[in-house]
């Protein structure tokens, strides 16, 4: 199991003070399932690669636990071969001044994002590539993944779970290190070890500043504790408190957050709370200061960016007065502090009429409002978000109708909301978005929101368009 650590960052050998190794030097350290090697392939100023190697003792790893059923499985499996729950540890016992962000010789260096690209050979990953995206992109990151067959002599057999994958940003190497410890055994959902209550502790030391707020927070919890119902409701209960900070009360009968935070664990994030996380994400991940929120409905979406002091300015639009008026309710606007109304603004108008007030943005979100459009009014609104409006980056949102059938009172027959004139399929969506993409110079990539099923696709697609 290999993974590669590089950065362009000048002068690019600052890495190895970062990582505490020796560019000159082929390390070797012993652990407790075998031995990891740390070198470097490549180290100049323009360019540094350090290596971190494991050398996974299967036997060595099993030995000693007796014998019983489920033995065999112990011994033939992929665990030597693949980025897994050792990766972690070697990270914490091999670079683990870096993981926790010291550097003597380079403090600054160590508290600044620079260019870093991981490269995992070979990640494991039961939901494929859009739960790895899932992931690692909300956090910012560039991935690429290549998917490898269960046998290259035998294409009959299909494709594995086996993936390479890179993964890239701005960012410090501790973050980077970080995200890797914590994300990784999230992939197979597996762990060498016993998973207790310790675990949480890990978790949410490493998680601190970043689980909190991600959109698929609850499916890295559960398989980072190995789905155990009771340290993952303790886990969650924690993020939950850490998301939203007690504040004082003078009011003896208001309930206290944590009592907040039990009854929320009552039942999992609803689709709709999880489709404004993955927007929010990916609105953060763009870098946007001037936000549109199209179709904004009663305002839930800007509720959450105005909590956000990245956005300077915040636009929603609705072609409901009436949802323009609960937006305002909703958000208290005619009681918020100056600055704070400064920064939202609210316009009634409508989606397939070019508006000059929604032009100059850099970012654009259409949460679930396409599928409310009669067809035949799709290209008048692609031309007004595409062509005119126009901004950098557009995040939409689209129920995934193939999805349906999972749900009773829905099936595969109907739509999930009366005032739905259509609702896509996920190729649908994907020629449709690839299409409008390619006409006005954007580039689009694609997200599952909610939970995943490995025939059906996730209940909600989203679409990330980007221009330069």
């Amino acid at each position: 199991m290999l993974l590669t650590i590089t950065t362009t960052h000048r002068p690019a050998a600052d890495l190895s003070y970062l990582l505490h190794k020796h560019p000159g030097r082929f390390q070797t350290y012993e652990l407790s399932f075998g031995k990891a090697h740390a070198f470097y392939p490549e180290a100049s100023a323009e360019r540094c690669t350090a290596c971190l190697l494991l050398d996974v003792d299967p036997v060595g790893v099993v030995r000693g636990r007796g014998a019983g059923e489920g033995l065999l499985d112990q011994y033939v499996n992929d665990r030597p071969y693949v980025a897994s729950s050792f990766l972690s540890v070697a990270i914490s016992q091999v670079l683990g001044t870096a993981l926790q962000g010291r550097c003597n010789d380079r403090p600054e260096l160590a508290r600044t994002p620079i260019p870093l690209e991981a490269r995992l050979d070979v990640l494991p990953v039961r939901g494929g590539e859009p739960f790895l995206r899932a992931l690692f992109e909300p956090l910012g990151y560039r991935v690429e993944a290549t998917r490898h067959p269960l046998d290259d002599r035998f294409p009959e057999w299909g494709e594995g779970p086996y993936y390479s994958v890179t993964v890239a940003g701005d960012v410090t190497l501790s973050a980077l290190l970080t995200h890797l410890y914590v994300l990784v055994p999230v992939f197979d959902n597996q762990k060498h070890y016993f998973v207790g209550d310790d675990e949480i502790e890990k978790l949410l030391t490493k998680g601190a500043g970043w689980l909190a707020n991600h959109p698929a927070r609850e499916a890295i919890t559960r398989r980072y504790l190995r789905s155990q119902p009771s340290l993952y409701r303790q886990a969650l209960a924690r993020l939950v408190e850490e998301e939203e900070p007690a504040e004082a009360s003078t009011n003896e009968e208001e309930p206290r957050r944590s009592d907040q935070a039990e009854s929320i664990l009552e039942k999992p994030l609803s689709l709709h709370e999880q489709r404004i996380g993955a927007v929010l994400a990916a609105l953060r991940s763009s870098g946007a200061r001037r936000v549109l929120d199209l179709g904004c409905g009663e305002g839930k979406l800007l509720r959450e960016l105005l909590k956000d002091p990245e956005f300077a300015e915040i636009v929603g639009m609705d072609v409901s007065i009436r949802s323009l008026e609960n937006a305002r309710d909703r958000l208290k606007l005619d009681r918020l502090p100056e600055r704070q109304a400064a920064r939202i603004k609210l316009l009634h108008g409508s989606l397939i009429y070019r508006d000059r007030r929604l032009e100059g943005f850099d970012a654009a979100a259409v949460v679930e409002v396409v599928e409310h459009l009669d067809p035949p009014r799709l290209a008048a609104f692609e031309r007004v978000l595409f062509a005119f409006t126009r901004p950098s980056t557009i995040i939409l949102t689209t129920p995934n109708r193939e999805y349906n059938v999972t749900w009773e009172n829905v099936g595969a027959d109907r739509l999930r909301h009366p005032d739905h004139r259509f609702e896509w399929t996920r190729a649908e969506f994907h020629a449709w978005a690839e299409r409008i993409a390619a006409r006005h110079g954007y580039e689009v990539r694609f997200l599952p929101i909610g939970p995943v099923d490995d025939r059906l696709g996730p209940p909600t697609q989203m679409g990330v368009f980007h221009r330069d």
